[in-house]
């Protein structure tokens, strides 16, 4: 083999291997910043992570909204019927949030099975629910037949 095709080959060896490093770099970061979405019924049966960020939602069960002392802490349960899940969230929650509406939280599952959430999603009008609540609440057999009949969001 000439040297200069020699050259050339390893030039092209090393752009190949730099190109494969970058993207499973890519990939790597792209992984390990995926939020999969967990029901209450996926917690409960511990298919949800425990090392891991994810998000998780329902309904807030009425009467499960305690305020802690300090004014941020605040501690409520959510349910998709089936199961519920017990949240803990510090900070400002959306205006929108109340007793009886789909909420969508991030965060993590704590040792004692509480949900430490890390962001709090509250619908944004009178008629949305988020889509993954609609679909585990579907599946539930808890959502009104009228609800059930349009697709999550769709005006009346």
């Amino acid at each position: 083999m000439r040297p200069a095709r020699k050259r050339r080959l390893y030039m092209v060896l090393l752009l190949v291997t730099g190109v494969g490093a970058a993207v499973a770099l890519a990939l790597t970061a792209f992984n390990e910043n995926l939020m999969y979405y967990y029901t209450p019924t996926d917690i409960a049966e511990g298919r949800a992570p425990v090392q891991r960020a994810f998000r998780t939602g329902g309904l807030v069960k009425a009467g499960s909204v305690q305020r802690g002392e300090d004014g941020v802490t605040v501690r409520f349960t959510v349910t998709d019927t089936r199961h519920d899940t017990r949240i803990v969230y510090k900070g400002i929650l959306p205006d929108l949030f109340r007793e009886g509406q789909g909420i969508i939280a991030n965060g993590r599952l704590g040792p004692d099975g509480v949900f430490v959430a890390s962001e709090v999603l509250a619908k944004h009008d009178e008629n949305y629910m988020p889509p993954e609540v609609a679909e585990s609440l579907k599946q539930a057999g808890a959502m009104p037949p009228h609800e059930m009949a349009r697709p999550a969001g769709a005006r009346p």
